[in-house]
């Protein structure tokens, strides 16, 4: 029943007897009012009145007690001084707890240690550590007092040599002594000193103490020695639920997430009840290794056990669906929520962005700022990922602003978020500026800043701010070499590579899935796929990434086949493909033409309901337009629900590379009245469709609407498809005029465009300039002296044609030979000229006899017949001829 003073009226406080002296314990009478009813008048001593305001942190009447008390003339006790004291350190009012202290003329141990507390409670430990010093005596609970107090201001240093003061002044131990050390090397992770407090415990015989011992099993488990944790704990002759909690949540910092969910099974087998630490500690097992379901079950069974209107617990729920990818289940817990604090603010605000749902985050970052709570720094850190993710620079900048308001900005791990935050915005400027504005710097500090040169282009600057890294004593973890060696594979440094691939070995991190993807993906786009499939293989843990770094890479250097067999191996390991890899590997059908596979893929991707996925959508498009299927590239793109511009493209590509230039020009206005932005690839399909159909004008015209429209300067693409659409209408010298007056170096390919335009029209002249430019670029380009010779047999100058035939010897080059393939029965059969190596070539070649016979014939009845129709005509010429003579 709860219970509450009520106000004094002093006129009619009653006394027992009327002088001030004549008892040691005055008494009086107070009115004690019931929630439900009123009792009777109690007589209670000053003491007891205390004792009660204490208990229920009542200050007022309390301080109307202690004024009875002044007025009444009644000089306390020790006893009751203390009491006063105490209710006064209670209430979190030290001034006038100072003040009685100061007035006692007598004080015993119990004095001195409610002051060493009450101070070192309140943070104050240089005033606890004066009155600890001035004690006159001291027993283990003021030692405990100071020890505990330097423990809850994060001084554990502190508090471990007050335990070796303690020692040496051979005062003896409690369980407190022993549980507030071991906490204190818990929070160091100072095994070493862990172990020594230990043998001390053992020495007097507190070791087998509840208390100690789960103290000693937290610390085993914050220190990494899990296994020393779980064997001493199954050692302990007595075990509460303090103990459970703690080698659970061991199992949970050692990240032995299903040891974890086992001995909370364990746990309730025997009996024991469950604590807010315990669900917390589950319920981030069940985080770890996303296992959704248990933690529904879990979450049964903490409504079960009422936990329901538990905040702790609903906070930890919350968070355990939002890790598990079911924000909609952690949207439900939040909403549930009675009463919400900071914490379950923060759990739904990261929840939502590292699902990548900001605008969501930021939505409920709005609400906690118009709430009364206050917010954090986890707060604002979860708002700037939230930025992050959207590239919300003026987002950012906002939030950035309400940092700069608080004194959090200075926070390292705000000032990290911030710095990630513009760095990821594009905004690589604003990122330095923050990173060398901190006062203070950490790994992640300098992986943010690496990161955000990688991720901006920067490949350079990222490797340079690697290696002042370095030089400032910091240990790259696996992010920073992430980061470094995606940025020697986008300069494609391999030297750089190989020697950052040299430090992760040193670092024994090499092997990682992590670290090894990355070096993977480095030694691919470095070209080096032999290194790269030996890296492969040896990586510790072969998780979906590792296999998508290997596909995708054979995949971009155009071996097709080899990332093929890969996926059948990523298929026969049992690793479950995501949206890349089908997108990665449908990309592989669509270069080797193997539509069977394709159609396969599609299968598989329908019954994973990915096809709603737009990346994946694109790259249906233009595998099935690239295997010849427009009808089918059609259906997908018109049955998409989601279509960026990669879709789009993809459509107007396929109609461009089919010759349909009028249905490409009709898809790309249509994209544009879809408000759909065309990008630098989307006018290169554009302009391919107008050079096929052959309208110079519509060509000029798109090329013009690049820079003028939308912003996007012509590159060396649209360059080339411009002297295709020239070249075409029989414009060879604007064409010429066109490479001439660019703004940068023409390449090989732009002359050599032009180059077969020469041989179409016969433009001699050109055609030398064209492949003398060409050959100055690549002397032992084999295709400028066969078109050049070509184009001299076509205008009849076969001394320049022979001419052109020893210079090719001369130069010991050959053409490159020609290639075909088909796929039979989910096999690709390839073919090279005058190739012999296939099984089957025997008979391939017998075919091919019969074949070329055959036509040979048709040849010949074709000769006869065009012979024979030329003489009909001859004779009906005569007839005509005569008639009108």
């Amino acid at each position: 029943m709860a219970y509450k003073i009520s106000h004094f009226n002093l006129q009619k406080l009653l006394f027992s007897h009327p002088s001030p002296r004549a008892h040691l314990f005055k008494t009086l009478y107070v009115s004690t009012l019931a929630t439900t009813q009123t009792t009777p008048s109690k007589k209670k001593t000053f003491s007891h009145i205390f004792q009660e305001c204490s208990n229920q942190s009542s200050l007022n009447p309390g301080k109307q007690a202690h004024c009875q008390m002044i007025i009444s003339g009644f000089v306390p006790t020790v006893f009751v001084a203390n009491c006063l004291i105490q209710l006064y350190i209670k209430c979190g009012h030290l001034r006038y707890a100072s003040k009685v202290f100061d007035k006692m003329s007598q004080r015993d141990v119990v004095s001195w240690n409610a002051m060493v507390f009450g101070n070192a409670s309140n943070g104050m430990m240089g005033i606890a550590r004066r009155y600890f010093d001035d004690m006159p005596e001291k027993d283990v609970i003021s030692w405990n007092s100071l020890i505990s107090g330097y423990l809850k201001n994060g001084e554990c240093l502190k508090s471990i040599l007050v335990f070796l003061e303690m020692r040496k002044e051979g005062v003896g131990f409690d369980w407190t002594t022993f549980a507030v050390v071991l906490k204190c090397c818990a929070v160091l992770e100072e095994f070493d000193v862990g172990v020594q407090v230990h043998g001390v415990a053992v020495k007097v015989a507190f070791d087998k103490d509840v208390v100690t011992g789960s103290a000693l099993v937290d610390l085993y488990g914050k220190c990494r020695r899990l296994d020393d944790s779980i064997r001493f704990f199954y050692q302990m002759p007595e075990k509460n639920w303090v103990s459970w909690s703690a080698v659970i949540a061991g199992c949970v910092q050692n990240d032995k997430f299903i040891k974890g969910v086992e001995l909370f099974k364990e746990m309730q087998r025997e009996g024991i009840g469950v604590s807010q630490s315990t669900y917390a500690s589950v319920f981030r097992s069940c985080a770890g290794f996303s296992a959704f379901w248990l933690g529904r079950q879990l979450h049964g069974h903490s409504l079960k056990t009422n936990f329901a209107s538990d905040l702790i617990v609903g906070t930890a729920t919350l968070d355990m669906y939002a890790k598990c990818g079911s924000m909609i289940e952690a949207r439900k817990t939040f909403n549930l929520f009675s009463i919400r604090n900071l914490q379950s603010f923060n759990a739904i605000i990261i929840g939502y962005a590292q699902s990548c749902q900001a605008i969501q985050a930021l939505h409920l970052f709005r609400d906690l700022l118009k709430s009364d709570l206050a917010f954090d720094e986890i707060s604002l850190s979860g708002a700037f990922s939230a930025c992050a993710v959207i590239k919300g620079y003026l987002e950012g900048v906002q939030v950035h602003a309400l940092a700069v308001k608080t004194t959090l900005e200075s926070n390292i791990c705000v000032a990290n978020a911030i710095l990630d935050m513009y760095g990821k915005s594009g905004a690589l400027a604003e990122a330095c500026r923050v990173f060398y504005e901190m006062e203070k710097r950490d790994a992640i500090s300098w992986n943010a800043v690496i990161a955000a040169h990688e991720q901006n282009g920067n490949e350079e600057a990222t490797l340079s701010h690697f290696v002042s890294m370095l030089h400032s004593g910091m240990e790259p973890d696996e992010f920073t070499y992430g980061s470094v060696l995606k940025a020697c594979a986008g300069q494609k440094a391999l030297n750089y590579g190989m020697e950052i691939h040299n430090r992760t070995i040193k670092s024994g991190i090499g092997l990682h899935s992590f670290v090894g993807s990355a070096l993977v993906d480095m030694y691919c786009k470095c070209g080096m796929m032999e290194e790269a499939e030996k890296i492969h293989d040896r990586i510790e843990q072969q998780t979906m990434v590792c296999w998508n770094a290997i596909i995708s890479g054979f995949s971009l250097q155009k071996e097709s086949e080899e990332a093929q067999n890969f996926f059948s191996r990523m298929l026969e390991m049992g690793v479950k493909p995501d949206h890349f890899t089908y997108a990665t590997v449908l990309d592989t059908c669509a270069n080797l033409a193997t539509v069977g596979l394709g159609k396969q893929i599609h299968a598989q991707i329908i019954k994973l309901e990915l096809q709603s996925d737009v990346y994946i959508c694109s790259t249906l498009v233009d595998m099935y337009s690239k295997c010849g299927n427009m009808y089918d590239s059609k259906l997908i793109f018109e049955k998409a629900t989601n279509r960026d511009f990669v879709t789009w493209n993809a459509m107007i590509c396929g109609y461009a590379q089919h010759g349909l230039g009028e249905e490409a020009l009709q898809i790309f206005e249509d994209m544009i009245i879809n408000n759909v932005t065309p990008n630098h690839a989307t006018f290169v399909s554009v302009l391919r469709a107008c050079a096929h159909i052959g309208l110079v004008e519509k060509g000029l015209h798109y090329f013009a609407l690049m820079s003028r429209g939308y912003g996007l300067a012509p590159q060396l693409e649209h360059y080339s498809c411009m002297v295709d659409i020239m070249g075409r209408a029989c414009q060879i010298n604007e064409a010429l005029r066109l490479i001439n007056d660019m703004p940068f170096e023409p390449d090989d390919v732009i002359w050599r465009t032009l180059l077969s335009i020469c041989k179409i029209h016969g433009n001699v002249e050109v055609a030398e300039k064209v492949a003398d430019s060409l050959l100055q670029l690549d002397p032992q380009d084999s295709s400028a002296y066969i078109l050049l010779s070509n184009i001299y047999a076509d205008a009849g100058l076969w001394d320049k044609v022979s001419h052109m035939r020893k210079m090719m010897r001369y130069n010991k080059l050959k053409k490159e030979p020609g290639c075909s393939w088909i796929e039979i029965k989910d096999e690709v059969h390839a073919f090279l000229v005058g190739e012999k190596a296939h099984p089957r070539c025997k008979e391939i070649y017998e075919m091919l006899g019969i074949l070329v016979d055959e036509m040979r014939c048709y040849v010949a009845d074709i000769d006869f017949l065009l012979e024979e129709a030329n003489q009909l005509q001859g004779q009906e010429d005569l007839k005509i001829s005569l008639c009108n003579f």
